[in-house]
């Protein structure tokens, strides 16, 4: 049951999380475009059209619509490979970091409310209550 516990919890946090993105002023992302966003920003080395569409199981398509909706954003931009011109590389913006820092922080507050109610905090607080 702590696994399901945990997941339900999970779920809330993603939930919160959402819902702190979408009522906030600025870009609404989908979930694919969320997707290729985090991908470009955690996951270090170059990224490509071709390597996104592979690493997320989607179409080439798919991504550069994606990367289309980031580069109206600022939140990623495409470049051509200077040495394979046939490829093209994304790459970060400021405006992409501070969207990453901000989603941080909505993840961190989202996440205070079950870090106060996991078994071990509800103990504490018996034994405090008790105490």
């Amino acid at each position: 049951m702590a696994a399901s516990q945990q997941s339900d919890q999970m779920v809330g946090i993603l939930r919160d999380t959402i819902v702190a993105l979408v009522r906030r002023d600025g870009p609404d992302l989908s979930a694919r475009q969320l997707g290729v966003f985090l991908t470009c920003y955690l996951q270090d080395g170059a990224h490509t059209v071709r390597g996104l569409a592979a690493d997320l199981n989607v179409s080439k398509p798919a991504i550069t619509r994606a990367l289309d909706r980031l580069g109206e954003l600022d939140l990623a931009r495409r470049k051509v490979d200077p040495m394979d011109r046939r490829s093209v590389l994304v790459q970060r913006t400021l405006k992409g970091a501070a969207f990453l820092r901000d989603l941080r922080s909505i993840m961190n507050e989202a996440t205070a409310p079950a870090r106060k109610s996991t078994p071990a905090a509800e103990e504490r607080r018996s034994r405090s209550s008790h105490g």
